[in-house]
This record gives C-alpha cells, sequence and structure tokens, in this order.
C-alpha cells in the first residue's frame, strides 16, 4: 500500500468559535488520537485535505508533516470525517495514529470479478455487502478484496468465509454473512381477462332483461286499474240512497 503526506499545524482550541475562523481562513479542523497519543488539536489546509481524502483508497496511510516535533513524521489514518449535510464541504476530520508494525481493523471494499453464471439464464447479480472488516499491518492493507462471482447461479449465495483475501489479511466477523448471491429472473405478471360465456338462464350484467321493458307496463295498467275501481266506489255507496227514495 502506498502513502501519502499531509501537512497540519497545531490548533488552539480557545476560545469558543475559533473552529469556524478557521473554517473561513480556508483551513478545517481536526484531531489526533491514537493508542499511545493523547488527543491533539490539528489545523489542515482544506483543499489539500479534501485531495487527500479522496485519494484514501489508494493511500490508506498518511504521513504527518508539521513543524511541531510531536506530530511530524506520524502515521495515521483518516478514522472519521464530517461533512456540511447540503453543501458535502469538509467541516472535521479524526486522524487516527497507527505503529507500522501492530495490525489493525479496517474497512475494505469489496470488488466483484468476472461473469456470473446465472446472469445467463437471465438471473440478476445482487451484491449484499460492500466493505468487509480486515486486520492486518497499516501498509499491508489491500485497495480492494476481490470477489469472483463467475461459478455463482442463480440462488447461490458467497459468504464472506468463501471470500479469498490476500497475505496476512484476516477477517474480522461475528457472523458468517452473506456478501454476494444471483437473484431468479422477475417475470412481470401480466392480467389476463377472462372470458365470460353466456350461460342458459343466467343474467348477463347490462344485458336487457326478457320481460323487463312489459313489467312497468303492465304495472301502469294495474295503476290505472285501481285508480277506476277508487272512482267506481262513490257511485256504489250511492245506490242504496236512490233505492230508498222510490219506496
Amino acid at each position: 500500500m502506498e502513502t501519502g503526506e499531509l501537512a497540519c499545524e497545531k490548533r488552539a482550541t480557545r476560545p469558543k468559535g475559533q473552529n469556524n475562523a478557521l473554517r473561513r481562513s480556508g483551513r478545517v479542523p481536526a484531531i489526533l488520537y491514537g493508542p499511545t497519543t493523547a488527543p491533539m488539536a490539528l489545523a489542515i489546509d482544506r483543499l489539500e485535505l479534501k485531495a487527500r481524502i479522496s485519494a484514501s483508497a489508494h493511500t490508506r496511510i498518511i504521513k504527518l508533516k508539521s513543524s511541531a516535533a510531536e506530530i511530524d513524521g506520524k502515521h495515521v489514518i483518516f478514522k472519521d470525517v464530517q461533512r456540511a449535510p447540503v453543501s458535502g464541504e469538509i467541516l472535521h476530520a479524526d486522524l487516527y495514529e497507527v505503529d507500522l508494525n501492530r495490525p489493525v481493523r479496517v474497512e475494505v471494499a469489496l470488488k466483484f470479478t468476472g461473469k456470473a453464471k446465472g446472469l445467463a439464464n437471465g438471473g440478476i447479480l445482487a451484491p449484499l455487502a460492500r466493505t468487509a472488516t480486515v486486520e492486518c499491518l497499516p501498509l499491508e492493507i489491500p485497495d480492494s478484496i476481490e470477489v469472483d462471482v463467475s461459478d455463482v447461479d442463480i440462488h447461490d449465495v458467497i459468504h464472506v468465509s468463501a471470500v479469498k483475501f490476500p497475505g496476512n489479511v484476516k477477517p474480522i466477523f461475528d457472523t458468517d454473512y452473506p456478501v454476494v448471491s444471483v437473484l431468479p429472473p422477475t417475470v412481470a405478471e401480466v392480467a389476463v381477462a377472462a372470458v365470460v360465456e353466456p350461460v342458459e338462464g343466467a343474467v348477463v350484467e347490462g344485458a336487457p332483461v326478457e320481460g323487463a321493458a312489459a313489467a312497468p307496463a303492465e304495472g301502469a295498467v294495474k295503476e290505472g286499474g285501481d285508480k277506476d275501481k277508487a272512482a267506481k266506489k262513490p257511485e256504489a255507496a250511492k245506490k242504496p240512497e236512490a233505492a230508498e227514495k222510490k219506496k
């Protein structure tokens, strides 16, 4: 693994608001700490820090350059980088000192290589993890871990225990988690309209029903008949009176 250099200087932590003034001057506040290093406040040029972070995938180990003897020559890695939520500008950086002769644990990107067997049958390659935690000497940290997916068929899964790690790089995991699989092809469901065949004696929705037109007419005649009967009732009531007068 290549190493890079980063110029820095000690900074004051008082008074309050010092960090904002530092950012306005084009520098970024940072903190340096480690197993044998007491936390120290640093200031780093924003453009230099941005360039070094962009290249950190290939130059994990950074050598500090400073006029302060207690900082100059120390080897560090980026432990954490805080950014503004909207602009993405670097607000703060955590630098962790490492001993080149002692193993460290870091996250390394997984790089999937080859063409999976299941793709020929319409399968879909599905990475389930993008990084792996490894332990190794600082100068042996790999740029990435290659995972060959050539023999992966549909429904097959490669677990982290089956991944080949280079050299003295040791994977660290509590459970044997999956890192990649090939999913079966997605079949779109096509809605097929059911053909309804008429059945003798069944009523088809929207179709005229035999006798439906006649029903209202019959009801109208019946209604008229009731009115005639109601009109004739008074005449029937008058007939007894006429008979009594003749007597």
